[in-house]
């Protein structure tokens, strides 16, 4: 057995620094375990008593009859560190520490947080500043958390880890609420040693376990939760994560568009999608989504039956249902007649989705009929009962209807409990039927149940930094910049380096035609903000063009480009950025987005961290509005998407190459021309290491 393997189901568990009053902090871990059944030794250690709970106290941790298999250490951090060292000296596979003070407090907290790890050695430690674990499965408790008196705590198939301890206890009581079951909680705290993405890893292969929900304040080990992930692919066990730290007001600062556009949030946003990982947009949203996954029953396309005996609540729900994505369609003909007959109506009449039983009253056989009807229907997906006021006095009734008929299908039926009702909502959820106390709610769970397959985990490119040997460090000009693109494949514009104006002017002539005049600077990143560029000039205006650049730089206080660049005008494309950012805490990205002038206006973009597959940049276009225009609108053609695909795949295996010395890149904007034409390059920049 593993060190986390002890945590959760331990032989033998030392409490050090238990107390005899067990209405103390300190008291209550020993109450705990024996309230709820734990079979195995507890070990209490307090120098100040001979027993407690019933149970021998030990003076100290030497003085334990064997090494336990884990430990819970309820010191302070004045004298935790020794405590951990006695452990781990004893032999004991794992201990938590729940004493705050270390690295979430400053930097004498976190000299105090190394200084437990190394006292812990081989040991694996759970913590500090957490508040334990909970294992409802075994009736094993790890835990000082106060949720533990509310008693009945159902076991469930929903694991639960959390970086905040208070968090763990919020779910357990709202769990136990609304009827809703866990197999285990875990609270990492401060993750000096055991983090959030080793615990979910672990719990994935956990028998008990079919969901995970996760509350994360943020990632240690970015690698480890992708694989994580894709192992929960393969099991077919859902992670569902609420993430904090929404803001993007501390995103890095960068000198490109792509830095400005790629806030942190954003960036776990695009990790979550790629990976499959379903992200909680609420709070309320990590306890009903899991509640559901937990059922085993997922929609195998878009479309939901609702059922309703109150006609407003219906109409309410298809609403909701309406503004999440989610497809509430009429019922096909069979379905229709066979509705009408059950509730002896005229086929005209009963063909509308909501389906409204209201005048039928709600008898237990109609009811079941109804369901049936529309469960068997091979137009529905899903099915979504609402429960009015009328069910109150009956409650019995209507839940066993809904689960007699729900065991009858394998799609999913979800309850929608309209009036204020939380002994309903959960009676309901104790029969395995997810109910609900409000239709956003159950419109969010819908869309949870229908989810793409997650894509085959891309290779990642081999790096090779010899390819950027030659360049030196800090930005480059856009010539050296699209010199980069193009090794790699990324078509580029045709285009000449000047010197000076005369050069310029020889270099417009030999294009032919209208010309774009640059400046070209390494310590310029955006031209067209100081006047440093000119679009549709004859060579013949290229000389007093020059002039004029240099002297609005001047007025600018810019230092002096290096030259000119003089290249080819391309039209009739759509404008799009595409961008390569690396994200200080998830490693590098890949952005794609609406580009031009306007692109940090509209910002409207696309996110995926390296390495990507093909299917992955086909689903970054698809995700930005600009997609309508790239597809062809109001009559513009059809621009080359897969030119743009392969755009996007070539900057994506240029910057996996160039590994940790390419720091940024960007391209705005990307012309993508219509179809069979392909993309080109206008404008690019690069900053090295």
């Amino acid at each position: 057995m593993n060190g986390i393997g002890a945590l959760l189901h331990p032989r033998s568990v030392a409490v050090i620094g238990a107390s005899a009053d067990a209405g103390k902090m300190t008291g209550r871990p020993v109450g705990y375990l024996q309230k709820y059944g734990f079979d195995g030794e507890i070990w209490p250690v307090n120098p100040r008593t001979d027993s407690i709970a019933g149970l021998r106290c030990f003076p100290d941790i030497a003085s334990l009859p064997g090494a336990p298999d884990a430990a819970i250490v309820l010191l302070g951090p004045e004298r935790a560190e020794a405590a951990v060292r006695d452990l781990a000296a004893k032999g004991c596979q794992a201990a938590i520490v729940l004493a705050s003070g270390y690295g979430e407090a400053n930097e004498t907290g976190g000299r105090r947080q190394e200084a437990l790890k190394e006292a812990a050695g081989t040991m694996r430690l759970l913590g500090p500043n957490t508040i334990g674990l909970v294992n409802l499965t075994d009736g094993m408790m790890l835990s000082a958390t106060g949720a533990l008196e509310v008693g009945n705590l159902a076991a469930g198939r929903i694991s639960v880890v959390s970086q905040s301890g208070g968090i763990l206890g919020s779910l357990l009581s709202r769990a136990a609420d609304r009827g809703i079951g866990f197999a285990k909680l875990v609270s990492t705290g401060n993750e000096a040693d055991i983090d959030s993405s080793e615990m979910i890893t672990h719990l994935l292969e956990d028998g008990a376990t079919d969901v995970i929900a996760v509350y994360m304040e943020g990632l240690r080990r970015p690698e480890v939760f992708k694989q994580a992930a894709r192992r929960a692919a393969e099991l077919g066990k859902p992670i569902v994560v609420y993430k904090v730290g929404r803001s993007e007001s501390g995103a890095r600062a960068a000198t490109s568009h792509t830095g400005a556009l790629a806030g942190a949030d954003r960036v776990y946003d695009a990790l979550f999608r790629q990976c499959g990982v379903i992200r909680a947009e609420s709070f309320t949203d990590l306890l009903d989504i899991p509640a559901a996954l937990a059922s085993g029953r997922r929609m195998a396309g878009n479309r939901v039956a609702i059922l309703t005996s109150t006609g407003g609540a219906g109409t309410l729900l298809a609403d909701n249902c309406g503004l999440a994505g989610i497809e509430v369609p009429a019922p096909d003909m069979a379905t229709t007649r066979r509705l009408a007959a059950l509730l002896n109506e005229d086929p005209g009449a009963i063909g509308r989705n909501p389906v409204d039983v209201t005048l039928a009253g709600l008898r237990p056989d109609l009811f079941r009929g109804a369901i049936d009807a529309l469960l068997e229907s091979p137009g529905y997906d899903a099915v979504v009962v609402v429960i009015g006021s009328s069910a109150l006095a009956t409650p019995d009734i209507v839940a066993g209807a809904i689960v007699e008929c729900q065991a009858r299908s394998g799609k999913p039926v979800l309850a929608y409990v309209s009036p204020h009702a939380p002994h309903l909502v959960r009676l309901l959820n104790s029969q395995g039927i997810p109910a609900f106390a409000t239709p956003e709610s159950c419109a969010t769970v819908l869309r949870a149940l229908h989810r793409p397959t997650v894509p085959a985990a891309p290779q990642a490119v081999a790096e090779n930094p010899s390819v950027l040997a030659s360049l030196p460090p800090g930005n480059l000009n856009e010539a050296e910049s699209k010199a980069l693109f193009a090794r790699f494949g990324m078509p580029v514009t045709r285009e000449h380096v000047a010197a000076d104006a005369r050069a310029a002017t020889a270099a417009a002539h030999e294009l032919a035609g209208e010309v774009v005049l640059k400046v070209l600077s390494r310590a310029i990143a955006h031209k067209s903000d100081i006047g440093g560029v000119r679009v549709g000039l004859a060579a013949g205006e290229v000389p007093d063009a020059c002039a004029t650049m240099l002297h609005r730089l001047q007025q600018a206080g810019a230092p002096t480009p290096e030259g000119f660049l003089v290249q080819e005008r391309v039209r009739g494309g759509v404008e799009m950025i595409l961008g390569f950012h690396r994200d200080p805490q998830l490693g590098p990205v890949i952005l794609l987005g609406s580009g031009g002038v306007a692109a940090e206006l509209f910002q409207d973009t696309a996110l995926r961290l390296l390495p990507i597959a093909r299917g992955d940049a086909e689903a970054m276009v698809e995700e930005l509005k600009a997609a309508r225009l790239l597809r062809g609108y109001r009559g513009a053609p059809a621009a080359d998407v897969p030119a743009l695909v392969d755009a996007v795949m070539a900057f994506a295996t240029m910057a996996g190459t160039a590994g940790e010395r390419l720091l940024e890149a960007e391209i705005n904007p990307l012309f993508v021309l219509p179809e069979g034409q392909g993309v080109r390059a206008v404008d690019g920049l690069v900053v090295l290491r």
